[in-house]
């Protein structure tokens, strides 16, 4: 008995005024008690143009769907509703000047934006601070808002079937983001600071315009889908010697560095301390060497699961130094990398 009772509270709690072929959303004829019950509304499949102020009377509503409509705009009313959770809005006609300009007060934790006509991601989304689920898919946005790092809750970003042709290096400060898709864009590269989403899981970068990805991706530890079909990425091995010859002060640099000559910051001017500080250490196990500025860029292959060789980027500390990976299986000086990818750890890698 209390089973059916539950599942009867349950229906009341919905609004179902989906595949009506409405042009507008009248709510006087629906009772003061049903519209505070009501917790779920579904406008979707209809011919809404602008969505009515009377959505803002279902003050208890946690989840509202409006996809499949004409939609150019998003009224102030839907900011009243505070104890909304989703909101879907999928394929309509919106863009960025449609929305009120209190909408980042809102408490959602899930909003769908795909299919709309928005060329960037308004700055209101990015003040949603419980924003789990953000998906701008099939838009016409052309890049990504440093200010998407204040969405620091969100666990789902999905891009895809945009123009975006950069990542921002700022993505890298969202700590739960598990699910990554930037598919079908016109992205030329990737930030080694993605390298920082250390609960990433899935990253789906095809059809985009990528040549190689930066080493440091071999850091996301818990990494376990990578989709990197259809780009441009080379097929043979490939070295690049792009070289600018070390300033003075970078010889300085690598000299006290490499021979560990000691200081403290009282020995010389902070800013060259600082500077020594930058140093990075080249990745080839046979080589002592530093750089700070001055490197060079190599593209080599690392063997992923034993099936695949990703082209990932390196730096050396100069041209005679020699990669620590190498085309040849047999090389002597076989990178680290190679042996520390195990294939029980990245479990899908599509590049075809």
């Amino acid at each position: 008995m209390e089973s059916h009772e539950g599942a009867a509270a349950a229906r009341d709690c919905v609004l179902d005024f989906s595949r009506l072929s409405l042009n507008t959303f009248n709510a006087d004829n629906i009772s003061g008690d049903r519209k505070s019950d009501t917790r779920q509304l579904f406008l979707n499949y209809n011919r809404l143009s602008s969505l009515p102020s009377s959505v803002s009377l279902f003050y208890n509503l946690e989840i509202l769907d409006i996809s499949n409509n004409g939609l150019t705009d998003i009224c102030e009313g839907i900011t009243r509703l505070t104890k909304l959770k989703t909101l879907l809005a999928k394929n309509n006609r919106l863009d960025e000047f449609s929305l009120p300009k209190e909408f980042g007060s809102l408490q959602l934790e899930v909003l769908n934006f795909s299919g709309n006509r928005f060329e960037e991601i308004p700055l209101q989304c990015t003040k949603l601070m419980r924003l789990q689920s953000l998906s701008i898919g099939g838009n016409r946005l052309k890049s990504i808002p440093a200010e998407i790092e204040h969405l620091t809750s969100l666990e789902m970003l999905y891009l895809g079937g945009n123009l975006i042709s950069d990542i921002p290096p700022e993505l890298a400060h969202l700590p739960y983001l598990t699910y990554l898709v930037l598919c079908d864009n016109r992205i030329q590269s990737v930030p080694p600071q993605l390298a920082r989403l250390h609960s990433l899981r899935s990253l789906s970068l095809h059809n985009n315009l990528l040549t190689y990805l930066p080493r440091e991706i071999l850091s996301l530890v818990h990494l376990e889908e990578l989709s990197l079909r259809g780009n441009p990425l080379v097929v043979r091995f490939v070295k690049e010697m792009i070289y600018d010859p070390p300033s003075l002060l970078e010889l300085a640099g690598r000299t006290i560095k490499s021979r560990n000559i000691p200081y403290c910051p009282y020995d010389m001017p902070y800013n060259l301390v600082r500077y020594l500080d930058l140093a990075s250490k080249c990745p080839n196990p046979k080589c002592a060497g530093v750089y700070f500025d001055s490197c060079v860029r190599q593209i080599k292959f690392i063997d992923f699961c034993g099936k695949y060789r990703l082209p990932l980027m390196h730096y050396l500390c100069s041209p005679e130094c020699t990669s620590p990976c190498s085309s040849n299986p047999q090389s002597d000086a076989e990178s680290e990398e190679e042996n520390s990818v195990p294939a029980d750890r990245l479990q899908r890698v599509l590049l075809g």
